[in-house]
């Protein structure tokens, strides 16, 4: 049997898919036991998931060249048939049970792959019929004014992103007017990073309107607060007391998130297989923007400023853990070293 390449090669020079590669393609989907539960394909109906899937690769593939370079998308036929045909077929099954707008939480750091998940979900759920929204927790930062008198009020929090430096009422709002829609067109707030020289500002809001599935992601969406005294002995860098103190003042301002998690549907975990990845790519992504010509900060830099989110919210304590979390979690997609989605699964199928 041909390879999987050689299956999604033919079928790109229009070449009918055989009933020899769906079987094949069948037998591969029921091979992975915990990605088949992850995605409702069983012996009773995997003939009519694959025969529907190619269809839909056929359909999507041409147009997702206006999202994804050649390159990337020659390199991503796979993750393309296994991860977001599946997904976007799931996220429109649910949105047609739930009967209202889907709120979609994805829960991923820096170079998990969210902003281009978010693109080609978008591309394929319009073909599916559904219209997408990405809105990211980025979006909900307070205003430039505002983080400036919190850090007066507050000089450890130097950077924006950790727990308190949203709006989260301006969240609870718009997802509140996405979730039941009253057929006026609705503001969606959106950030500028680029304003006041990289400290960032709200922009001008984007109007939308029948919106029937949103992606709602950030680095830690869906993430609630643990107990204080895990950081009696928390991980590097959380090692002095002053640090032991930041950590627990981050962890109990998580609890003012919780009712805007509580606005989600479901939520995945984009999961790096090691949570220090994260220096590897932001060095990487420092670096060619430094060979474009932009500004980027230094090695020691990206040191200081990924350890100053670690020591706020640790993956060791918020991230991990959640991976075994069925209440919380509904899908983890592990991240491999270099960016690409390894074991997809539900931590309620997970026991080991």
């Amino acid at each position: 049997m041909d390879s999987l390449r050689q299956i999604f090669n033919d079928w790109i020079a229009r070449k009918t898919p055989t009933s020899a590669q769906l079987e094949h393609l069948a037998a591969q989907a029921l091979a992975d036991d915990f990605r088949a539960k992850a995605f409702g394909i069983a012996p009773a109906n995997v003939e009519e998931v694959i025969r529907k899937r190619s269809h839909l690769f056929l359909l999507t593939y041409p147009h997702l060249s206006s999202v994804l370079s050649p390159q990337f998308l020659v390199l991503s036929l796979e993750t393309l048939w296994n991860l977001w045909l599946p997904l976007a077929t799931k996220l429109a099954q649910d949105r047609q049970q739930l009967g209202r707008p889907l709120i979609q939480g994805i829960l991923g750091g820096q170079g998990t792959g969210k902003t281009t998940l978010g693109a080609v979900l978008t591309l394929i759920l319009k073909h599916l019929g559904n219209s997408t929204l990405s809105l990211s927790l980025d979006d909900l930062y307070k205003t430039y004014r505002d983080r400036l008198a919190l850090r007066k009020q507050d000089p450890r929090l130097i950077w924006r992103g950790p727990p308190g430096t949203h709006d989260i009422q301006l969240g609870l709002d718009v997802l509140d007017c996405l979730r039941q829609p009253s057929g006026q067109p609705i503001p969606v707030p959106r950030f500028d990073k680029s304003a006041w020289e990289g400290a960032g500002d709200r922009t001008q809001p984007e109007i939308v309107q029948n919106i029937d599935i949103i992606l709602f992601e950030g680095w830690f969406v869906g993430v609630r607060p643990i107990d204080p005294a895990t950081f009696d002995n928390a991980p590097p860098p959380i090692v002095t007391a002053a640090e032991r103190t930041f950590a627990r003042d981050m962890n109990a301002r998580l609890q003012d998130y919780v009712p805007l998690w509580e606005r989600l549907d479901r939520l995945m975990m984009l999961y790096p297989v090691d949570y220090r990845l994260s220096v590897q790519w932001r060095r990487q992504a420092e670096h060619d923007m430094i060979a474009a010509g932009k500004s980027g900060m230094t090695d020691s830099e990206i040191d200081e400023f990924v350890k100053y989110f670690w020591k706020s919210l640790h993956p060791e304590l918020f991230i991990k853990p959640l991976t075994r979390n069925p209440r919380t979690v509904d899908l983890v997609v592990e991240i491999n070293p270099d960016h690409s989605p390894g074991d997809v699964y539900r931590p309620s199928d997970r026991t080991d």
